[in-house]
C-alpha cells in the first residue's frame, strides 16, 4: 500500500470515507439541480435553519438526524407558507426564515450548559465519528434521493426550462419544484454531519459547478459532479490526517478548490482556442 494511503488503515477513516463518498453522490445529483435552478442561497439558509431542531434534540437526548430533518421540514413548509400567502418573493422568504431559524438555534444552545463541543460539531461537522448505523443511514438516504430524482427528472428538466412550459404538458411544476425542495432538505440533513451545517452548501454546489465547466447535459453533469464530489472528500479526508485540520472544513476547502481549478482549467484552454484559432482574412 502506498505510504499515502496509510490512514486508511484504520476502521473510523474507512467509515468516514465512505459515508463521505455517499453524502458527495448524493450532493452531486441535487446540487446539478440547485445550480442550474439558481438555489443555493436555499440550500444555506436549510443547512443554518437546521439548528433550533439540531439543539433541541441534543438537549432531549433524540436522535440528532431526525431533530436535524423536523427542523428543516418546518422551515421548508414555513418557505411554501409564506409564499402563497404573504405573496412575499422567494429570496426575502428565504433571509427572513434564515435569521430567524438561526436566532432561535442560537438561543437554544445559549439556554444550556456545555452545549460548546456539540455546537462545534453541528457547524462543522465531525465526519470522523460516523458510526456503521450512520452510514447505513447516510446509504439509504442517498437510494432514496437518486431514486425520488431519477423519477423526478422528466419534470424538472421541464421546470428549470420554463415552468410555462412544463405546465402545458402537465408535468405540474408546482409539484416539481416541491420535490426539487424536498431535495435539496434531504441532501443538507444527511451532510451536515460530514462538512457542518456552515460547510455544508461548499460541498453541495462545488462540484457541480467544477461539473459544468465540461459538460453540456444535465445527467453527464451530474455523474462528473459525484466523481469530484467522491475525490474532494477522499482528498480533505486525506489533507486533514496529515496537515491535522479540519476533516469537514478540509473537505469543504478541497472541493471549493476543485471548482476555482476546474474554472481557471477551462478557462486557460478556452483563451488557447481563441487565440489558435485562424483569423478571418479582411476584404479591403
Amino acid at each position: 500500500m502506498l505510504p499515502l494511503l496509510d490512514p486508511f488503515a484504520y476502521e473510523f477513516f474507512q467509515r468516514a470515507a465512505v459515508g463521505g463518498a455517499l453524502v458527495a453522490v448524493l450532493c452531486g445529483v441535487v446540487g446539478t439541480w440547485v445550480v442550474v435552478r439558481s438555489m443555493a442561497f436555499l440550500g444555506e439558509a436549510l443547512a443554518h435553519g437546521m439548528l433550533p431542531g439540531v439543539a433541541f434534540a441534543t438537549i432531549a437526548g433524540l436522535p440528532v438526524l431526525l431533530g436535524a430533518a423536523a427542523s428543516a421540514a418546518v422551515m421548508s413548509a414555513a418557505l411554501g407558507l409564506m409564499q402563497r400567502r404573504g405573496r412575499l418573493s422567494y429570496d426575502t422568504s428565504i433571509g427572513l426564515l434564515l435569521v430567524g431559524m438561526l436566532a432561535l438555534g442560537v438561543i437554544v444552545i445559549s439556554h444550556s450548559g456545555s452545549f460548546a463541543t456539540d455546537a462545534t460539531a453541528i457547524l462543522f461537522g465531525d465526519v470522523l465519528a460516523i458510526s456503521d448505523a450512520d452510514v447505513r443511514v447516510l446509504a439509504v438516504a442517498t437510494a432514496v434521493g437518486l431514486a425520488l430524482a431519477a423519477v423526478a427528472h422528466r419534470s424538472l428538466v421541464a421546470l428549470a426550462f420554463d415552468p410555462r412550459v412544463a405546465a402545458v404538458l402537465g408535468l405540474r411544476p408546482a409539484l416539481a419544484q416541491a420535490v426539487l425542495v424536498g431535495l435539496v432538505t434531504l441532501t443538507v440533513v444527511v451532510s451536515y454531519q460530514a462538512v457542518g451545517s456552515l460547510l455544508v452548501v461548499g460541498l453541495l454546489i462545488s462540484p457541480a459547478v467544477a461539473a459544468s465547466q465540461w459538460t453540456h447535459r444535465i445527467p453527464t453533469t451530474m455523474a462528473l459532479a459525484c466523481a469530484l464530489g467522491v475525490l474532494a472528500v477522499v482528498a480533505g479526508l486525506l489533507v486533514s490526517w496529515y496537515a491535522a485540520t479540519a476533516a469537514g472544513s478540509s473537505i469543504a476547502l478541497v472541493s471549493i478548490g476543485l471548482a476555482a481549478l476546474s474554472w481557471a482549467v477551462r478557462a486557460g484552454t478556452r483563451s488557447v482556442v481563441v487565440h489558435r484559432r485562424p483569423r478571418t482574412p479582411v476584404l479591403a
